[in-house]
């Protein structure tokens, strides 16, 4: 699976180890705040929540997008020292409007 993680922490000691974390699982820094992985396991993504939650404090903000988890995409957040989860599935092809004279 895909997964994009966006670090904002709250100090230079979190930022250090969460650096140390993502480079540990794979991840590679795509821009300032973000890390992709592209090949990750759902069991590696759950060990990584972990070891993310053990380095953080109340502070630190943490993003990560996870695609595709049973096929659908998935955001968690991690704010304020508590997760929090959105999952969103594609709509069905035949409930999108086709416009055939777009441009795009």
């Amino acid at each position: 699976m895909f997964v994009s993680v966006i670090v904002e922490p709250g100090g230079m000691d979190s930022a250090k180890a969460l650096v140390n974390i993502l480079t540990m699982y794979g991840f590679k820094k795509i821009q300032r705040s973000c890390w992709e992985c592209m090949s990750i396991t759902e069991d590696t993504v759950s060990a990584l929540k972990k070891d993310v939650d053990r380095v953080t404090d109340y502070y630190d903000k943490i993003r990560m997008y996870q695609f595709p988890v049973n096929g659908l995409f998935v955001i968690t957040e991690l704010k304020q020292k508590k997760w929090k989860k959105a999952q969103f599935k594609a709509p069905d092809r035949s409930s999108i409007p086709s416009d055939r004279n777009s441009k795009y």
